[in-house]
């Protein structure tokens, strides 16, 4: 299972044996509320990582000094969603007993909680840094308990209160904005007070899950549930690095590209550009 691609993202060609960080694809979008083709999301950002460098000039690094593994995208059972979970739970669970970090790329939001319930049980005391359009708190979407509606609501059902911390929320029912002021640290619209939340997350295992549709659709519209009014890739970027670079990342994801609903390809850029920024502030 765990083999090398020939197509791996960027440099990301380490064996297993020295890789510190594993990438995965998890090809799956059966519970799209809207627009679906996010499991196109996983192989667009792989193929397309040609397009950029592997050195960052924001960090003075290059993957071509990194100890990371790609290993493609998962051979998911797509007909069934509770078999698509244990699938990616499964991988996840070798990666961590080796003592690497999984890092997922979607599909849409609902494979996070495959990855996490594994995370959830190798660090029991981990919080969740969310970054997303959507609050995704729906206990269920028209009857369904396993939605990518519903995802974040799951975690919770692990993790319980005070320990998962949204950033960019601008969507999502009445009862979900309600329930959340009680039970998670939710920033509406943008990503104001991050960097304390950094303070307050130093020292705690940390799984942080991106979903792409926090960024403005100006920024990224390749994706099935456009929002506007989100943040600009920069705010994006350096958030998102901050927290690779100083929390203790025990996990990761980045989800919901829906690559054919831009055609000109700069969704697929700007992922593979923040794919990138973040493996290099991880190692």
């Amino acid at each position: 299972m765990l083999q090398l691609q020939s197509n791996a993202f960027l440099e990301c060609e380490i064996s297993y044996e020295d890789a510190d960080i594993v990438l995965f694809g998890a090809p799956f979008d059966s519970t799209t509320s809207y627009r679906p083709g996010t499991r196109f999301g996983s192989n667009a950002i792989r193929r397309e990582s040609y397009g950029i460098e592997s050195y960052s000039p924001y960090q003075d690094k290059d993957l071509i000094d990194a100890l990371i593994m790609d290993i493609g995208d998962l051979d998911l059972s797509i007909g069934s969603v509770d078999s698509v979970l244990d699938e990616i739970a499964e991988v996840t669970a070798n990666i961590l007993a080796d003592d690497k970090i999984p890092f997922m790329l979607g599909g849409e939001h609902l494979v996070t909680l495959g990855a996490f319930r594994e995370v959830y049980k190798a660090y029991p005391d981990v919080h969740i840094l969310h970054f997303d359009a959507h609050a995704d708190l729906r206990d269920h979407y028209l009857g369904v308990r396993l939605s990518h509606a519903c995802v974040i609501r799951r975690c919770y059902d692990l993790i319980g209160d005070g320990r998962i911390h949204q950033f960019g929320i601008r969507s999502g029912d009445r009862e979900e904005f309600r329930w959340a002021e009680h039970h998670v640290n939710m920033q509406r619209f943008n990503l104001e007070g991050f960097d304390q939340k950094l303070k307050q997350l130093k020292g705690k295992p940390v799984y942080l899950t991106l979903d792409l549709d926090v960024l403005d659709p100006s920024i990224l519209p390749g994706t099935g549930t456009p929002e506007p009014g989100g943040v600009m890739f920069d705010e994006l970027r350096i958030a998102v690095t901050k927290a690779c670079q100083q929390l203790d990342i025990v996990g990761l994801d980045v989800n919901e590209l829906s690559p054919s609903y831009d055609v000109s390809g700069v969704s697929t850029a700007v992922a593979c550009k923040l794919v990138r920024e973040m493996l290099l502030a991880l190692v």
